[in-house]
């Protein structure tokens, strides 16, 4: 399990937390690699998104507020992902890491680019995010909004570290109140590095409890992030809709897609 800790001059600085649902895997292209990937999918056009974003799906036509959704003009993921998909299957937390949805997503600091903090969907989709993240290094934000509060353990000697007026401290007196704190859970956001060529997996407490972000400050020059997606347990074996689920799977898995 991974630790999110404080930043050097923040007021945090010397305190950590437990912070579950991370894996990152640098490297997991090469720079050749990421050359040929953005080619390839500068080939296809781009549709103008939200928040100075362009983007390209490759996925089913799907209307979340009323549950619904169809193949459409969906034909699978692009041809250039499939040495992608394979390369995932290497790694044991992605080995059974089938992908139904892929969504590149263009940023750029003249046009502002930037994401607000958000949960994605967990009716379709399922335990695992994927994002291979192209160009540039940036930084992923996560935020909860909950009225929880964390328990931040010290990662310095005493003296060293800081502390907030008001903060909740627990423990023993004469020893805990200088290991532990407590703050709410929206006093806090933490940042995760995001190499270029890195790809990144979120899952558990990071997948459905903590909103991820991408602040405007953070996109300094031109980056490509390509999100993969798979069924939720609704659309595996053993769900109501495993028919369905599995023909999404078969187009996607055809590897003869375009954007639509």
């Amino acid at each position: 399990m991974g630790l999110a800790v404080g930043m050097e001059k923040s007021e945090f600085a010397g305190w950590a937390f437990p912070f579950p649902g991370v894996a990152l895997i640098k490297d997991f292209v090469s720079a050749e690699e990421e050359a040929e990937l953005v080619r390839l999918m500068d080939q296809d056009d781009w549709k103008l998104s939200q928040s100075g974003r362009r983007k390209q799906d490759y996925g089913p036509r799907v209307n979340f507020r009323k549950q619904k959704l169809k193949p459409g003009s969906f034909h699978g993921l692009p041809s250039f992902s499939r040495e992608i998909v394979r390369r995932m299957g290497m790694y044991p937390i992605l080995e059974t890491f089938l992908p139904v949805e892929q969504c590149n997503l263009d940023y750029h600091p003249e046009r502002g680019s930037a994401i607000d903090p958000h949960l994605d969907d967990s009716w379709l989709w399922g335990e695992r995010l994927v994002s291979l993240n192209l160009l540039s290094p940036t930084v992923l934000s996560m935020s909860r909004d909950s009225d929880e509060r964390l328990q931040l353990l010290s990662m310095a000697p005493q003296g060293t570290r800081n502390s907030v007026p008001n903060e909740t401290k627990t423990g023993d007196p004469e020893d805990a109140q200088s290991t532990w704190r407590s703050v709410p859970c929206d006093h806090v956001e933490v940042a995760i590095h995001l190499p270029a060529r890195s790809l990144l997996v979120l899952f558990g407490a990071a997948r459905h409890q903590w909103k991820h972000a991408i602040h405007r400050r953070h996109i300094e020059s031109h980056r490509i992030c390509a999100t993969f997606r798979e069924l939720s347990a609704e659309f595996c074996p053993g769900g109501k809709q495993e028919e369905l689920g599995q023909e999404l799977l078969e187009i996607a898995l055809s590897f003869q897609g375009k954007p639509v």
